[in-house]
């Protein structure tokens, strides 16, 4: 391989998903087929390799041990999803090295505080400590020593080099070790590795799958001659040490692209003065397609926008617009008594003043704050008593409905009968442009406007925000609540430790900020200017991912194509 034609493509491949650990994976994969290192006819042949195998296979036979499989399930060669220079010869992992199986430990006799011998169990094989020790009496065959491999034999069948002290085998894991001819033990723990996976993706579709000693005895290896399994294994540590530093130096980089985003748009929440807010902002527009290569940047941008949205700072003020102090003039001379909620009227209403923005952030001249509550006709839930599913009937919107592409997930939801919609509608009846306001659980503070009128209901993990349409823009009340401002609120009101559990009385009490009405106006056709340009950028970071990972695979296969 010719280290510098891959750094030389690297900046572009290694934007590709999972980058360095395909590249790992590929040279493991060339290095199984015989095709990361020259063949040299000079090399003693892998079949004079094989006589002293079966030589040792016949002497081991004439002292009483066993050689021969009492059961095995034969793995076909020919099924493995690799081939092998006509050279290199197969025989089976048995004859080739000595293979053992844990013993079933008292599990009384265990303990966490280090006192006697380590216990090697699945978790364990790839470190070089045990969770779990054992205290008693064990047969010295079970003793695993630095350098032996062992086979996970549940779950991944992983193969590992177990790399710490003394320690005792457990049940389900493998024990393999005194390799027969000099045979390198570095190399042909990789192909043993890729059948091991051939035979996990043949197992049958089980929570945890199982590797049994039958399977074990059927399975072939692949013998190179010996002094080609050292330039492998040379070869294998060469391009593994170029992976680290490649990794290293990705890790590097998307830690100082991390770095510069979360402090590129730190500059632009907090607000700072108006030039030198122009300044951060102009820079970060200007390098937004070198900034924004991962999802999460771009979800932070979403936020971002939103945060400056309620600030006051992604559209201009005019002055002939009606300031929203008067707009809250114009709400308190309504007679609020004659509003409903849930068909109730509402009582012992407080006063409505405007709020002071004091410790939460400062917005324009012209803006003013109320809670969330005065905004609104109606914020409502259903009783909190589960209806039961019905194969056919109202759909009853919950939580898990609220899709992140912002709408609602109309097409599998719970169903309830006629006769509990009726009954539950009485409280809360959903319409076109109301609010979907999710307010339990784990996807707490997502809102959705209704933009349909198919008759639905909410479950109580959901609760409806209903906009007073001639003050405040249902798309700027929508934008608002899944804003951060918004959640932060959300998440100091929850009531329950474990699952989220946000009350009525600390969503209307959100405090929210009041532009003029056509700002408002203003403000959504910008957010929805700006957010379709996040929908391009992910867009366009899709196709980047898949244009890597094309150029990954062909770089791929030229860097490390075998030498002459």
């Amino acid at each position: 391989m010719n280290p510098a034609q891959l750094l030389a493509h690297f900046d572009r491949i290694s934007h590709a998903p999972d980058a360095i650990p395909s590249l790992r994976r590929f040279i493991l994969d060339l290095a199984v087929r015989g095709k990361l290192v020259e063949q040299d006819p000079r090399d003693e042949p892998a079949s004079e390799l094989l006589k002293r195998i079966e030589d040792g296979v016949r002497e081991r036979k004439a002292h009483g041990e066993p050689t021969e499989p009492r059961n095995a399930i034969d793995v076909a060669i020919d099924s493995l999803p690799f081939t092998v220079p006509p050279s290199w010869r197969w025989t089976r992992l048995i004859q080739i090295a000595d293979v053992s199986y844990g013993f079933a430990f008292e599990s009384s006799r265990f303990n966490s505080n280090k006192v006697g011998m380590p216990l090697i169990r699945i978790r364990d094989i790839s470190g070089t400590d045990t969770q779990a020790y054992y205290q008693g009496e064990h047969d010295p065959a079970y003793v695993v020593t630095k350098g032996d491999y062992l086979v996970g034999m549940d779950g991944d069948f992983n193969v590992r080099k177990w790399k710490g002290p003394d320690a005792l085998l457990n049940q389900r894991v493998m024990r393999i070790k005194n390799w027969q001819a000099a045979l390198v033990a570095e190399f042909l723990a990789i192909p043993l590795q890729m059948i091991l996976d051939h035979l996990h993706a043949l197992t049958s579709q089980t929570t945890v799958k199982h590797l049994s000693a039958k399977h074990v005895n059927g399975i072939y290896i692949s013998i190179p001659p010996l002094a080609e399994q050292h330039r492998i294994v040379a070869k294998v540590d060469e391009l593994m040490a170029l992976c680290d530093r490649l990794e290293t130096a990705q890790v590097e980089r998307e830690s100082r692209r991390d770095r510069l985003v979360a402090s590129s748009l730190n500059r632009l929440n907090n607000g700072e003065a108006a030039d030198t807010f122009h300044d951060h902002a102009r820079f970060y527009l200007n390098h937004l397609p070198r900034l924004t290569t991962k999802r999460e940047h771009i979800q932070q941008l979403r936020q971002t926008i939103l945060n400056l949205a309620f600030r006051g700072l992604i559209v201009s003020q005019y002055h002939d617009d009606e300031p929203g102090t008067a707009l809250l003039q114009r709400i308190a001379s309504q007679d609020s008594q004659k509003r409903r909620v849930g068909g109730r009227r509402r009582e012992n209403r407080p006063p409505l003043t405007p709020l002071d923005c004091k410790g939460i952030f400062e917005t324009p001249k012209n803006w003013a704050w109320t809670h969330l509550d005065f905004l609104c006709e109606s914020i409502a839930d259903v009783d909190h008593n589960m209806p039961k599913a019905v194969s056919d009937g109202v759909p009853f919107i919950s939580a898990k409905d609220l899709k992140d592409d912002g709408t609602i997930d109309f097409t599998a939801p719970k169903m309830i009968s006629e006769d509990d919609y009726q009954r539950l509608s009485r409280k809360v009846q959903m319409r076109r442009d109301d609010i979907v306001y999710s307010r339990i659980g784990a996807r707490l503070g997502k809102a959705r406007l209704v933009n349909v009128d198919t008759r639905f209901l909410i479950s109580y993990s959901c609760c409806l925000v209903r906009p007073l349409h001639a003050f405040i823009d249902k798309h700027y009340l929508r934008s608002f609540l899944d804003s951060t401002l918004a959640l932060s609120q959300a998440h100091k009101g929850t009531q329950s430790i474990g699952v989220p559990d946000l009350g009525l009385g600390e969503i209307k009490a959100f405090k929210i900020p009041l532009p003029p009405l056509d700002e408002q106006r203003r403000i959504v056709a910008k957010v929805d200017e700006l957010m379709a340009l996040c929908d391009r950028l992910e867009t366009q970071l899709t196709t980047t991912h898949a244009d890597s990972l094309r150029l990954l695979n062909a770089v791929l296969h030229d860097a490390l194509a075998p030498a002459g």
